[in-house]
């Protein structure tokens, strides 16, 4: 039987990136670099990080604020649309708009966002092979953020809906042989000044 250790998952979604998404704004580069400072006494032993601009800089920031951490891109860990419920599975006073909304997305994310969330799972999620424990940073966007999320506490598929995570914000979920996920802590902003804080939110989720 091959011996597992624990994965410590860092989660965070990139900075903010300009309207068309093709790069950080300057904001979006000082959270990159405060998110950086926050890890840099975290035992990472690699980056992840989606194949977007947006989440590609992100990543470089913060590893120059590490030591010798590997970058690795990875489409798993790109912008998509995680899970297509049923309507039968929403609650019913909502099923409506949230349909909707899913509706407005790319049909390519639409289609291949499914198959790209299983592999996620596969590969980010649960105890890493070996006797040591791993902690590895994935820096990706809101729905994968939420998605993952969900598998640790066990929700409904379509539970990814609805956890918003903000640019530059950090999430951890701890994985250990034997036991169920524990969601260390979500969307903690503490190393960004209020400033830089709550970017990627609409303003009414703002508090």
């Amino acid at each position: 039987m091959t011996e597992t250790a624990t994965r410590y998952l860092y989660l965070a979604r990139h900075g903010e990136a300009s309207p068309d998404e093709t790069e950080l704004t300057d904001r979006g580069r000082r959270q990159a670099v405060l998110l950086g400072e926050r890890l840099r006494r975290t035992p990472l032993s690699v980056c992840h990080h989606g194949p977007l601009p947006r989440a590609e800089q992100t990543a470089r920031l913060v590893r120059d604020q590490l030591d010798d951490v590997p970058l690795c891109p990875s489409a798993q860990a790109g912008d998509y649309v995680p899970y297509l419920p049923q309507r039968h599975e929403l609650p019913a006073e909502s099923a409506d708009d949230m349909l909707h909304r899913l509706a407005q997305f790319p049909a390519e994310e639409r289609e291949r966002g499914p198959e790209l969330a299983r592999e996620a799972l596969a590969r980010f999620a649960g105890p890493v092979a070996g006797d040591a424990p791993r902690h590895e940073l994935l820096v990706t966007h809101n729905f994968l953020i939420g998605w993952l999320v969900r598998a640790a506490l066990d929700a409904p598929e379509w539970r990814w809906m609805g956890l918003h995570h903000a640019n530059a914000a950090l999430t951890v979920i701890r994985y250990a042989p034997g036991r169920p996920p524990s969601l260390l802590f979500y969307n903690d902003m503490g190393h960004l000044p209020a400033e830089l804080r709550w970017t990627g939110f609409p303003p009414e989720l703002h508090v």
